[in-house]
């Protein structure tokens, strides 16, 4: 008799299932993946904020916080001439500066959105050797003070620079305190920041379109023009706004390139300087222009840099 357990009355009847088993293991199996696809919901949605007493040693800073931001807004609405306000806003130089200021940032955002969006592609699409330092050297702008940059044009683009000797020699074109000058200098400061936006957007659109426009025999060029493009329209849209706002904003980099002549190259924020020298109402109103154009440019916005989403 083979006394082998293997072989024994139960060898084949694989393992025992205590009571209640079966159902448990089915109550497993079925909760299983509604349980991970709430878990994976939990996971990808927005927290909440939480309600509750806030702790004062957070609180107090935050506060103190909101106020340094806010309050001089206040106080420029609190100070701002409103009896006497038409008239400051309706005199021809008031005009002149805002119309100059207005071309220019338009024409600084064009130019930043022919060089920016290829650049932007670049930096998003292609692999070279560098490219964290090229990325580096485009966000510069960002974080260089702008009367430096307004000297490092002077040394590149002035007439004793490195490229602006020969444009003046060979085609006779002189940029320094020209209105040419002034659209330069804004693209100088403001591209960085359609760059930036177009290049995260990029990043963020999937790459497989493209490369299924390329299979079927388009060109590199024609995928990006037909399928790129229409994909990545709001981040230029956003990156647009963004760089014609710091461009109708900028100060430092104008004085220094491209002076401060009325008519010429004096925009708004030179305006504003010049004007608080003699006449602190009328710098107070055009201080109230920069800011509803800078409301404004926020409200068109809201929903990608104000969303809690």
């Amino acid at each position: 008799m083979n006394s082998d357990p293997r072989h024994g009355p139960d060898a084949g009847a694989g393992p025992v299932l205590g009571p209640g088993s079966g159902a448990g293991a089915g109550a497993g199996a079925g909760a299983g993946p509604g349980a991970g696809g709430a878990r994976a919901r939990r996971g990808r949605g927005v927290v909440s904020p939480r309600r509750g007493p806030v702790p004062v040693p957070l609180l107090v800073p935050a506060l103190v916080g909101l106020a340094f931001l806010v309050l001089p807004l206040v106080a420029l609405l609190v100070r701002a001439p409103w009896s006497n306000l038409p008239d400051q806003l309706t005199s021809p130089e008031v005009w002149q500066a805002l119309r100059l200021s207005l071309v220019c940032a338009t024409a600084a955002t064009a130019v930043s959105l022919v060089l920016g969006v290829p650049l932007a592609w670049l930096l998003a699409r292609v692999e070279f050797p560098g490219r964290g330092f090229v990325r580096a050297l485009v966000t510069l702008p960002l974080v260089l003070p702008p009367v430096v940059g307004g000297v490092a044009l002077l040394m590149a683009l002035g007439r004793n620079g490195l490229v602006g000797q020969w444009l003046e020699s060979w085609f006779g074109i002189s940029l320094p305190f020209t209105t040419a000058g002034v659209v330069v200098a804004e693209a100088f400061v403001a591209m960085p920041f359609l760059v930036i936006s177009v290049e995260g957007t990029l990043r963020a659109a999937d790459p497989r379109y493209e490369e299924a426009a390329t299979t079927l025999g388009a060109s590199r060029f024609t995928a990006f023009r037909r399928v790129t493009l229409p994909l990545i329209a709001p981040g230029i849209a956003a990156g647009a706004v963004l760089a014609w706002a710091r461009a109708l904003g900028e100060f430092g980099a104008t004085i220094t390139f491209a002076g401060n002549f009325p008519g010429r190259t004096q925009t708004m924020p030179l305006a504003v300087y010049l004007a608080l020298q003699s006449d602190p109402e009328a710098a107070i109103a055009l201080s109230l222009v920069l800011l509803t154009v800078s409301v404004a440019v926020l409200a068109g916005l809201r929903d990608r840099w104000m969303s809690a989403s």
